[in-house]
């Protein structure tokens, strides 16, 4: 892998945890485009039936097949059939990934995260020390960063699921960090204002 990554170095021999900061963007994206979806549970009768709303018209039915709900299990649960714990995790797949679809398709992702060009403040949390011996501890603190300009290729990236990308844009955000450059590399967390 290239970009941020290769910046690891010497940290992962003495024990700090963390993950590389591509994959730390790509779980924040991930977690602020689940924020606005159906908050119930499938396993409650209202999330599942908001579930299958969503994916009531053919892109969702196909959707739906795809992932092993045939039309024949939707009526019988129509007719009072309990669906099983694994049909359950099916319909939540099948809506998560038509919603991940329609946010990529429709913009509304990258226009929440691009905030009208101003973009959004980001929280980076580095490493945990708390393995590493006090000898090869290094001061570190929380750093606060205004991103913009990366969240088209960001969410793009994400959408595909291509890391090789996000460590490239990774790299350019932490560009940012001056001298410290290189110990925001791995991180144990991020946080995206949005």
């Amino acid at each position: 892998m290239s970009g941020a990554t290769d910046l690891w170095g010497e940290w992962q021999k003495h024990g700090a945890q963390g993950v590389s900061g591509a994959r730390a963007l790509y779980a924040e994206i991930e977690r602020v485009a689940r924020a606005g979806g159906i908050a119930s549970p499938v396993t409650a009768s209202r999330g599942l039936a908001a579930r299958l709303r969503y994916l009531d018209n053919p892109v969702g039915r196909a959707e739906l097949a795809a992932c092993g709900v045939s039309r024949r299990l939707l009526r019988s649960w129509e007719r009072g059939v309990t669906p099983s714990p694994v049909k359950l995790k099916a319909v939540d797949d099948a809506y998560w990934a038509r919603r991940r679809y329609n946010l990529l398709r429709s913009g509304a992702l990258k226009r929440i995260l691009d905030n009208h060009g101003m973009g959004r403040r980001m929280e980076i949390f580095p490493v945990d020390q708390s393995t590493v011996s006090e000898k090869y501890q290094r001061i570190l603190s929380d750093r606060s960063i205004q991103a913009r300009y990366i969240w088209d290729d960001a969410v793009r990236a994400w959408g595909a699921d291509d890391i090789a990308t996000l460590d490239e844009i990774w790299d350019d955000i932490i560009s940012e960090l001056d001298s410290d450059y290189s110990a925001y590399a791995y991180v144990s967390a991020i946080g995206i204002g949005a």
